[in-house]
Parts: C-alpha cells; structure tokens; sequence
C-alpha cells in the first residue's frame, strides 16, 4: 500500500493512496496452467511500488515526492527505474543497514590523472565504523517524535553510496545502546525532517490496523474479486475522508480513552465525531438525501402520447 504521510492536528497520519495484490510466483504459475490465462503476470513487490508511484505521479505532475520507506525498499531496484520515468522530481529517504560502504565526495578540483573524473571520493568505510567514528560529534536536536517533543543526539554528512550511484545525506541517529543511519537523496532536507519523516512511517503501519478493525475491511464476505477490490476502494477512501476531516476541525479532538504516554487523539476519536455530525439535524441541509420521484416518467409519456 502505498500513503500520504500528513501531519493532522500535531500528529503524524497516513492516508493510503494505492493498493497491489501481492501473489507468489509458484501461484501465478498454477493458475496459468489451470485456467489456461496466459495474460497473467508474476510481479515482485519493487514492480508493484513502482507502478503506483508512477500512477500518482502522473496526477502531481508539478509536486517533488518522497518517498519514506523501509530499508527493503530503500535501494537502486526502487530508486533508479523511478528516477528514469520521472526525473529529478523523486527522490528516496530510507534507513542504511550497517554493511552499508560509504565514500567521500570526489574532488572536483582533482584533474592531475588523464581520463574522466572521478566518480567518487576516498573509501570512508561501513555505516557501522563511521557510527563510531561520528559519536563524538553528535549534536542534539528538538523533535516531534512518536507523539511527543523528544531530545534525539544525532550528527549528518554527505557522502556518496555506490549502490544508488548518487549523493545522499546520512544522518546517523544515536540512542543509549544502539543507532540508526537514515538517509535521504534530496540533499535540501535537514536533520530534522528526516528524522521526523522516518519516524512517520510507522504510522503505515497504524494504517493497515485503520483499515482492518476501525472501517473493517477484512470483515467482508465477498468472494468476487471486483466486489473485493471495491470494498477496499471504500474503506480506503472512507479512512483518507476521516483524516482529512480531522484536519478541518477547529480544534483538536480530544482523546476518548486514556492511554499512559500517549497525548494525541486516535482515529477512533475522528470517527465518533464524524458519526455525531451526521447524526445531527444540520447534517441532512447540507447533504440532503435524495427522494424518489412519485412521478412515473415513462406513464407520463404514454398518456401524452395517448392524449
């Protein structure tokens, strides 16, 4: 699934966007052979990523998009066949694993050797080797974190990666025990809003329990698969409506059950507040239900015919 990370009333909120199936090759294969459908295509999950964001693409022609993922999806298989289709208008923020080899920025300066310049800098090491390296030089930062304003110590670079054949900014983010190098290819994007913005992505996953338990999407019967397809397309859009009209409310909604180190509202307090709004009086002014006409056209037409 793919979704629109948007920041409604102070908290982080994914409204989806785009959906794929995903099947098993050895899947595909045995419904070829048994319904005899030739048409049918093996996709992987990097082809069906890279299908929708080019579809939503074509709707934001002018916007730049970034894409939060994971680090499985965050490397050249996804990078690159979007970079082709659309330019220099996508680019990637994703998570480094520790394996990662790292290289400095090649000097431009440097035209003493014949041939074509270099592409990249000195070897600096693993993500790993430098995270031990940079600690010393970590800064601390003022973030909208998880829900709440947190001290994060964390210290950025750019550098080059081989992998994505492109320059990219490493932010290494220290915790007690452990940390994390998050990196982005739109190099204008500070430490902050990567921070943030990988810290979002977990609201992805909030979503797909969105869609399941509070609209309901896996309590269908449907057995048809455009009847199953369309069930989804409603609760998607159902679940993309509350969160935009959570961000035209005046105020914030206030959070309904208590839950200790959690201060913002939860999508089912949205909910309740669209279920009391359409219950209201005012509500069927402005979206009046449309009445059945006691007028039978087609007898209309015959009597005056008959006339």
């Amino acid at each position: 699934m793919v979704g629109l990370l948007k920041m409604v009333k102070g908290r982080w909120a994914c409204l989806p966007m785009s959906y794929q199936f995903y099947y098993l090759k050895k899947n595909i294969e045995a419904v070829k052979q048994t319904l005899k459908n030739p048409d049918l295509q093996f996709k992987t999950k990097i082809d069906q990523a890279i299908m929708m964001v080019i579809h939503i693409a074509e709707v934001f022609q002018h916007a730049t998009i970034l894409l939060v993922t994971d680090s499985w999806f965050g490397n050249a298989s996804l990078y690159r066949p979007l970079r082709r289709k659309l330019g220099r208008g996508v680019h990637v923020l994703s998570c480094l694993r520790c394996n990662n080899t790292l290289f400095d920025l090649p000097d431009a300066l440097d035209r003493k050797n014949p041939g074509r310049p270099k592409k990249y800098g000195e070897k600096m090491g693993n993500a790993a080797s430098l995270a031990a390296t940079y600690l010393p030089l970590a800064k601390e930062y003022e973030l909208n974190l998880y829900g709440r304003t947190r001290t994060v110590l964390a210290f950025d670079r750019i550098v080059m990666v081989k992998t994505l054949k492109t320059k990219v900014r490493v932010v290494w983010v220290y915790r007690k025990t452990q940390w994390v190098a998050l990196f982005s290819t739109d190099l204008t994007r500070s430490v902050q809003e990567i921070i943030e913005y990988y810290g979002a992505r977990w609201k992805i996953e909030a979503a797909f329990k969105e869609l399941k338990q509070d609209i309901g999407s896996a309590e269908t019967q449907t057995r048809h698969p455009n009847a199953v397809m369309n069930h989804l397309h409603f609760c998607m859009m159902a679940t993309s409506l509350t969160w935009i009209y959570a961000s035209r409310l005046e105020k914030t909604p206030n959070r309904r059950h208590a839950v200790q180190g959690r201060n913002h509202f939860a999508f089912s307090d949205v909910r309740r507040l669209v279920a009391e709004a359409a219950l209201d009086d005012n509500f069927s002014s402005l979206f009046p239900v449309q009445q059945k006409s006691v007028v039978n056209s087609l007898v209309t037409v015959l009597l005056r015919m008959a006339a």
